[in-house]
């Protein structure tokens, strides 16, 4: 595959399935940037720009930042890159189908669409079980078994529609999330082949 190449992939999985861990090594070994709307809107807000504005007198009056800004800033991120192709492994965006529609939207206008949108399972005891250990290493008190089962059963809703439209458009990869790092990224690795 030519560098020039667009390859756009998204990673999708629950808390504690070790998509940081992975989204990492799969950006390197396939020369992808990492955009991770997370850092995207931390990132604006700290260059005051235009976006970073908008997005933080939203997140000062404690709303959820909209649609337009996070691809408008994912639009930014991907103009901004020096390379023919759009190589983007995309972390934490699109979370709803409406989001889905507007990253296809985007990307058209590159010549470019979503390659794969890998999701990582892992079951829900191994992830409570993955969470009460990190938050016991980090000290994070406020995450009791309670609180994570909350958590998982937030994202399975929320996630779901979007499993949905990925899997209806042929685009979704499931992967099974157990066992090494290395295992995995094999896994991974193996779906995208």
């Amino acid at each position: 595959m030519a560098l020039t190449d667009s390859e756009v992939l998204l990673l999708m999985g629950p808390p504690g399935a070790g998509k940081g861990t992975q989204a990492s090594k799969l950006a390197r070994a396939r020369k992808l940037t990492k955009l991770s709307t997370g850092d995207m809107l931390r990132d604006h807000v700290a260059r005051g720009t235009e976006l970073g504005k908008e997005a933080k007198a939203i997140m000062d009056a404690g709303e959820l930042v909209s649609d337009d800004i996070i691809v408008g800033m994912v639009r930014s991120a991907i103009e901004g890159r020096d390379t023919e192709g759009v190589r983007v492994l995309l972390d934490g965006f699109p979370r709803t189908p409406g989001q889905a529609d507007a990253l296809e939207e985007l990307l058209q206008a590159f010549d470019a669409s979503l390659s794969a949108a890998v999701l990582l399972e892992v079951n829900e005891d191994e992830l409570v079980s993955r969470l009460l250990q990190r938050a016991q290493e980090q000290g994070r008190s406020d995450d009791n078994e309670d609180t994570i089962r909350t958590r998982m059963r937030v994202y399975k809703e929320q996630t779901q529609p979007l499993i949905d439209y990925y899997q209806g458009r042929g685009k979704l990869r499931k992967v099974d999330g157990l066992g090494s790092v290395e295992d995995v990224f094999a896994r991974i690795t193996e779906v995208l082949s």
